[in-house]
């Protein structure tokens, strides 16, 4: 799987004002609930649920919260730079700014793990996070996340 197959670059988005962790989960859910097609209380809660379980951001300003879904019937990916970082409950307590949901069907698990695990790699890339970070337009972003799939 490639990350040029779950993310489309339409699904980079910049400079995103959220003022909190559940503001930005619904914005999330919102989104990815008018390209999928599946029920926005159903991501939130999916997502709610995730992050009961312990915080998605896992350091240097990231967060890639996920979950799977019932209703998604393919992998997805959104990748969001904020315009201001806000507080996550991140590992190293630091705000995020740079957030990539992943939604999949039930289920699958070992496609699930793999796409976590190929874009955590993606985004842990000081390269990467620094053209993240700098880019003036979401194809910037979307070249970068997508270059050299793996």
């Amino acid at each position: 799987m490639k990350i040029s197959e779950v993310m489309r670059p339409d699904d980079v988005l910049v400079d995103v004002s959220a003022v909190s962790k559940t503001n930005l989960l619904q914005l999330l859910s919102n989104r990815a609930a008018e390209f999928l097609g599946v029920n926005r209380s159903d991501i939130v809660g999916a997502l709610e649920h995730r992050e009961n379980l312990g915080s998605t951001g896992f350091g240097a300003g990231i967060a890639i919260p996920h979950a799977p879904v019932a209703g998604v019937t393919a992998p997805f990916a959104l990748l969001i730079r904020l315009a201001r970082p806000i507080e996550f409950e991140a590992i190293d307590d630091r705000p995020v700014d740079v957030i990539c949901l992943i939604l999949t069907p039930p289920g699958d698990q070992a496609e699930y793990l793999k796409l976590l695990s190929m874009i955590s790699r993606k985004l842990r890339s000081p390269e990467t996070l620094k053209t993240i970070r700098s880019a003036t337009d979401a194809g910037q972003i979307y070249a970068t996340i997508a270059m050299c799939d793996d």
